[in-house]
């Protein structure tokens, strides 16, 4: 992939220049199955693009195409030309250095996807564009301690699906908290939050809302405590999701979707020397969410409260520690 990003800057290079009039300036870089892929400039202001043509697929009028900090997708028409052209185009504002990161991830993705034809590869790019659509969201740069700790502590927790997931895929589309999900798994009739901590005195756990608790919303819900320990014989980031990924090798769509959500959340691969503590797990609890769960809900506080946040020690909670099987059971999925 190095050498094909080189070529877009090369051509990017190459079209560089100043125009007064609306358009584009293009050469063609490679073909993905039946698709063209083509660097390209939009004037009058001098951005790069990504330029993808499809000979047998058109994008509703209605459709809106994704657009973000520093970049946006949108449908074009190049003179003489009839194909459906789909251009990714970095704004005035935007970061090149990110944009150039993001077209090497999109055109990975579509090469990926253009031996199951031009619709999926209309799909994967849309969808691609969506995740960094997320990621911009949260901001470009790393994550910072707090959030590297609780994204450890979600994959654990999706590498305990995955092994008793058949297809994977199943897995992964019921992580939803990187696309901000009140709970981080929606899966079957209910919902499993997850609690990372590396504190060895206690078991501090967040909650951000009334909503997250809330049962009444989807039931039954349950709360994973994961308690990790710093060890330098354990695991960093990287290499989780390293082998997180091995446990989907089968399963191509289960690893774009896994991909997908990564960026959502707020990973990159180009952030990877962030990431250089290494944890071991110390315990796995799985606690449902009842009546006699220490929670703040809509339900049990005035109706003038509209916004909470606290904290639950979960050391602290009485309640039998569950196991997935059973926890599937209650949630209605085999």
């Amino acid at each position: 992939m190095a050498q094909q990003i080189k070529e877009y800057h090369l051509a990017w290079d190459a079209l560089s220049g100043h125009s007064k009039d609306d358009g584009w300036r293009t050469i063609r870089v490679s073909k993905a199955g039946t698709c063209i892929l083509m660097a390209g400039r939009r004037f009058p202001g001098n951005e790069e693009a990504l330029l993808v043509g499809f000979s047998s697929v058109t994008i509703p009028a209605t459709e809106k195409l994704p657009e973000g900090h520093g970049f946006e997708m949108l449908s074009v028409h190049l003179n003489g030309d009839n194909r459906t052209w789909v251009a990714l185009t970095r704004k005035e504002s935007g970061n090149f250095e990110l944009f150039a990161e993001m077209v090497s991830d999109v055109v990975g993705v579509i090469d990926f996807a253009s031996t199951e034809g031009e619709a999926e590869v209309l799909r994967a790019f849309t969808r691609r564009v969506r995740s960094w659509q997320e990621f911009m969201k949260k901001g470009p740069q790393a994550l910072g301690p707090e959030a590297e700790i609780g994204l450890i502590g979600e994959l654990i927790f999706l590498g305990e699906l995955l092994v008793c997931s058949n297809p994977k895929i199943k897995a992964i589309e019921s992580w939803v908290g990187p696309l901000n999900g009140i709970q981080d798994f929606e899966i079957g009739i209910g919902a499993i939050e997850v609690k990372t901590t590396l504190s060895s005195m206690g078991f501090p756990a967040k909650i951000g809302s009334l909503e997250q608790l809330d049962d009444s919303i989807r039931k039954p819900i349950f709360i994973s405590g994961i308690r990790l320990l710093q060890s330098e014989s354990g695991y960093n980031l990287p290499e989780l999701i390293a082998s997180t990924r091995d446990l989907m090798r089968e399963e191509l769509e289960a690893g774009i979707v896994f991909t997908n959500r990564l960026l959502a959340a707020g990973y990159i691969d180009s952030h990877a020397h962030h990431y250089s503590r290494r944890v071991s797990l110390d315990k796995l609890r799985l606690i449902e969410v009842d009546n006699e769960f220490p929670r703040i809900i809509a339900g049990n506080v005035p109706s003038a409260i509209r916004k909470v946040m606290y904290e639950i020690d979960l050391d602290r909670v009485q309640g039998r520690d569950l196991d997935l099987p059973t926890a599937f059971n209650k949630l209605g999925v085999e």
